[in-house]
């Protein structure tokens, strides 16, 4: 282990927020030693997750500047993980949850960093996984990723999260729409955001009905209504946040399908990095101009003699 990453995994379990920083770029941007920082983390001594997903101006950010209030009257210490729309150009996030916190920027209690989905399929960075794993080593009451809300975010924040907040306005849409969504499957509360706009009775009472056939003999799926700009309803959320956490003992399914699923990725990363893709793009240049090209013979046969050079 080198000393220099030895010490900065040990300044980020004190919570210090510049390796944290630190730890979040050099992992982001698999920077030299940054597996050697991954293979030091712990998987069972950590923060809990909560995960802020819905569509597009849902109000996430101010679901989250709000719960943040409540959770700091509450003594408790909070990491947010935004994840921000890229810019095609460099990748670089779009949009600024820091500013829109701004009032958290440099609170004791508070850190935030936004991450770029850097072109990752649905709302999540590529690397959030082990972002999240990272900032949860340090002594972080409760670690809350934000998605962009689009594509499949949904589903992926509900993998990464213990508990995963699902907010909806009443433009989101009637209640089919939700259940073609897969929404539905993956809540463990709803929240009808801006519940002082027009609609939002209709969109709460269909919610509930939803929820209660889903549930069956098992307990029903919270349904609450917030007006985050003002902080209405926000405490109920907070602590039922809460109650759904303390009654986990044990890995929820979608976390170890999750966990299963990037275990494998990790292996086939491990067995494919020594592929050189220089000689993969002048074979297949000129393979594919040959009579009777087939990708998937190409890949397999490529495959075969890289395999048996390693």
């Amino acid at each position: 282990m080198r000393n220099d990453i030895k010490l900065l995994y040990e300044q980020v379990c004190t919570g210090d927020y510049r390796a944290v920083a630190r730890a979040i770029t050099l992992v982001e941007n698999e920077l030299d030693g940054y597996e050697q920082l991954l293979l030091r983390l712990h998987e069972n001594k950590r923060a809990r997750v909560v995960g802020i997903t819905g569509p597009p101006g849902a109000g996430k950010s101010t679901l989250v500047n709000t719960l943040l209030r409540f959770w700091i009257r509450e003594n408790k210490k909070i990491a947010v993980i935004a994840v921000d729309p890229s810019s095609p150009f460099n990748y670089g996030a779009l949009l600024g949850d820091r500013i829109r916190m701004s009032e958290f920027y440099t609170h004791p209690n508070v850190f935030i960093r936004s991450l770029a989905t850097r072109g990752a399929l649905g709302g999540l960075s590529a690397k959030i996984i082990e972002i999240t794993d990272v900032v949860r080593e340090a002594p972080f009451d409760l670690v809350i990723v934000e998605t962009v809300g689009v594509g499949q975010s949904e589903v992926e924040i509900a993998g990464l999260a213990d508990c995963t907040v699902v907010a909806l306005v009443p433009e989101a849409g009637d209640e089919v729409q939700t259940l073609k969504a897969g929404i539905m499957e993956i809540a463990d509360i709803f929240v009808v955001n801006k519940a002082d706009h027009e609609d939002a009775e209709g969109l709460y009472r269909n919610l509930r009905i939803l929820a209660h056939e889903k549930a069956g003999d098992a307990d029903e799926t919270p349904v609450l209504k917030t007006i985050a700009t003002t902080g209405e309803g926000i405490d109920l959320l907070g602590r039922t946040v809460e109650n759904i956490l303390s009654k986990q003992d044990s890995l929820p399914q979608k976390k170890l399908q999750l966990l299963t699923e990037k275990c494998w990725r990790l292996m086939q990363e491990e067995q494919m990095r020594h592929l050189d893709t220089g000689l993969l793009s002048t074979e297949m240049a000129h393979a594919s101009v040959q009579q009777g090209f087939n990708l998937y013979v190409f890949a397999r046969s490529f495959l075969s003699k890289s395999l048996q050079s390693k």
